[in-house]
């Protein structure tokens, strides 16, 4: 197979990204180990205030903080976001970075079902049918058999999982008026307004390392979401997204390699089917609902 020089170049973002997600996502979990203190709210207050002054530095002509206030649809989508940022970290502290990882990447099942309720997009029957299946393999996941005893973490990173995928359907809306810069600065900045009470005493305690650490994590993430973003101006929604599904794989991975983390075979079938369900659903391009009107 080949690809158009721009489509590799895409192609090798979007795989940079994934290997910076995963990074951050470990070395959360390295740190809350070593440090209990940089916990989940910790990493969210970094993640915010890094994002806020990677906009700052490097997006200055794109960027209108005006509208972070004054547009409605921007601040819920700063607020879900941020509460998503938070609920993912938390997680990865509680549950493994393999686990939370996993449990949030199912959002885009949850953002094709909002798109179908919100903006009018039709999906076929396909796409429906491994919409189930997705949410059949995630209950196997998460109650790691066929008992479905699920956890409250569990529970909770299915809660950021949702909010994930309502904040997909809001940047879709949002994408016409308002720039990259700004949508990602809204995120940021209400991450960090969350989580600044809980996690100012922990991190002034924080020792110079972990606080080096830290910032580090947050410079990461910020890389990989601007890695990602600019691989989508040349690669499709269905290909980009099918590789970002490798992200939990690498997760795990590195999980099961630097802190033992482990899962069931049957935890391992029902997140595979999820997984799989998803590049499925993606695949599928989506229609409005009066578009299809028109043409019929």
């Amino acid at each position: 197979m080949t690809f158009h020089p721009s489509e590799r170049r895409g192609i090798g973002l979007m795989l940079a990204s994934v290997a910076l997600f995963a990074v951050n996502a470990l070395l959360i979990r390295g740190l809350s180990l070593a440090v209990p203190a940089a916990d989940g709210w910790v990493a969210s207050l970094f993640r915010g205030v890094i994002g806020l002054a990677v906009v700052a530095v490097f997006f200055r002509s794109g960027f209108m903080p005006g509208h972070l206030f004054k547009n409605r649809l921007l601040a819920i989508r700063g607020l879900l976001g941020g509460f998503g940022i938070l609920v993912l970290y938390l997680t990865v502290v509680e549950l493994g970075a393999g686990r939370a990882v996993i449990i949030n990447l199912s959002y885009p099942i949850f953002g094709s079902l909002f798109a179908a309720l919100w903006l009018g997009e039709s999906l076929p029957a396909r796409s429906w049918a491994w919409m189930v299946a997705g949410f059949g393999g995630l209950l196997v996941f998460l109650g790691g058999g066929l008992d479905l005893a699920i956890g409250r973490y569990d529970l909770l990173a299915l809660v950021g999982a949702v909010a994930a995928g309502a904040v997909v359907v809001m940047i879709r809306q949002l994408r016409h008026s308002e720039s990259t810069a700004t949508i990602y600065a809204a995120q940021c900045l209400a991450s960090a307004l969350i989580a600044v009470g809980p996690a100012a005493a922990p991190t002034i305690t924080l020792p110079s390392p972990a606080i080096a650490l830290m910032t580090l994590a947050a410079v990461l993430v910020a890389l990989a979401q601007l890695a990602m973003t600019h691989a989508y101006r040349s690669l499709s929604v269905a290909r980009g997204s099918s590789i970002q599904m490798l992200l939990p794989l690498v997760t795990a991975l590195g999980g099961w390699l630097l802190f033992g983390e482990h899962f069931t075979a049957v935890e391992l079938g029902g997140a595979a089917l999820t997984l799989f369900a998803t590049t499925r659903i993606l695949s599928v391009p989506a229609v409005k609902t009066a578009e299809k009107s028109a043409t019929a």
